[in-house]
């Protein structure tokens, strides 16, 4: 992951978004020889990704118990 300068990343901070959007490239910012940030790609997740994590672990039998319990606490309001 290459070290970027806090001045050479604010100089060239679209160049850097477009690596990371289109190559998904992360850069570490450095300011006076420290890190301060980290540039990554975001990671985004698909529905049909979530259900085929969900489909893997085994379902839990009491669920629609505790759904049930949370939905009895909640007062509904009735509006005119």
């Amino acid at each position: 992951m290459p070290e970027v300068s806090a001045t050479d990343a604010a100089r060239n901070f679209s160049d850097i978004l477009d690596a990371v959007e289109h190559r998904g490239e992360r850069f570490v910012i450095v300011r006076r020889g420290k890190v301060i940030a980290q540039i990554d790609p975001v990671r985004a997740g698909k529905g049909a990704d979530v259900k085929a994590l969900l489909r893997q672990r085994p379902g839990d039998p009491d669920l629609a118990r505790d759904i049930a319990s949370v939905r009895a606490l909640v007062e509904t309001e009735i509006r005119p």
